[in-house]
């Protein structure tokens, strides 16, 4: 059995010094977001709480879907790769950048840059780009597989794309794992499914998506953006996909949103005989002090 743990959205805090060159740009229209919202929502400690326990219970591999920051400034892209190696060593932790991680023109470029290790495949070394996606890594009899949606867009927006290059090479990588019997597990942002969240926040590509894994085959969707826990699927070649939302890893118990969860998924059997087991497990009660926060098991769903 491999067990896979998945989070998403840390949105890491505090915000690093703001200039007003910093703001001279969307990040204006973040920056009062997190003033009025995040800041307050958003904690460092519900977050170390959910990593305490992944650690605890000792997943095989760690799955982030995104949005380490939140403005994409330097000193948060900096800080968000010292994060990154408290979690573990990189080959037991995959990242896929969020919309939030690129924020504004060039910080797509920083975050690949500085979080490099933990968005390569196996066996490469060098700086990667948005070329470098989808990337691979095999793990014992499970690929993970991730992509990128990532992209700067206008004030208010939050969209991802999946345009057509992306998608051939995805298409490859799925064929090559296919034929070595591999549990795909494909990694993404934005949720590829219609509905998950709003029109401003949507993916771009969503049809080019399911032709994809339709045509070519996947066993496993994770993603984030939502901060929802959410269970979607996708048609396949007689069997449905699994798409697995998760909450936000950092949300505090008493907001609008749920409070942060992280998805445990045990993977057993082998082609054409998987068998996928989720829980979800996270933070429950009123809004106390993240020292009395609690962890709750919030059930099992079982997916054949």
């Amino acid at each position: 059995m491999f067990r896979l743990a998945h989070i998403s959205d840390i949105h890491l805090g505090p915000l690093p010094g703001v200039t007003y060159r910093d703001l001279a740009s969307k990040r204006v229209v973040g920056y009062v977001n997190w003033q009025r919202n995040r800041r307050r929502h958003m904690r460092d400690a519900v977050i170390d709480t959910i990593v305490a326990d992944i650690k605890a219970s000792a997943p095989d591999h760690l799955a982030v879907t995104g949005d380490l920051v939140n403005l994409a400034l330097d000193g948060e892209i900096e800080m968000g790769k010292h994060w990154l190696e408290t979690l573990g060593s990189p080959d037991d932790v995959s990242v896929v950048p969020g919309n939030h991680d690129a924020y504004v023109p060039g910080a797509f470029d920083k975050a690949c840059r500085s979080w490099t290790a933990w968005m390569t495949g196996d066996g490469i070394n060098t700086p990667i780009d948005r070329d470098a996606f989808p990337y691979l890594r095999v793990r014992r009899n499970v690929a993970l597989i991730g992509v990128s949606t990532a992209r700067a867009t206008a004030p208010f927006m939050a969209n991802g794309f999946f345009l057509e290059d992306q998608a051939e090479r995805l298409r490859e990588v799925l064929d090559a794992t296919a034929k070595l019997g591999l549990f795909r597990v494909i990694m993404i942002h934005h949720p590829p499914v219609r509905g998950a969240v709003s029109q401003p926040k949507r993916l771009f590509g969503i049809a080019r998506f399911h032709k994809v894994v339709q045509r070519h085959g996947a066993e496993l969707v994770l993603h984030g953006h939502s901060h929802e826990p959410t269970l979607f699927s996708i048609k396949g070649r007689g069997a449905q996909i699994p798409v697995v939302g998760v909450a936000a890893a950092g949300q505090a118990p008493g907001g609008r949103r749920p409070a942060a969860q992280y998805n445990l998924l045990e993977i057993d059997g082998d082609k054409d005989n998987w068998r996928i087991r989720l829980t979800r497990r996270g933070l429950t009660g009123p809004a106390i002090p993240p020292s009395d926060l609690e962890i709750l098991e919030l059930g099992a769903d079982a997916m054949a």
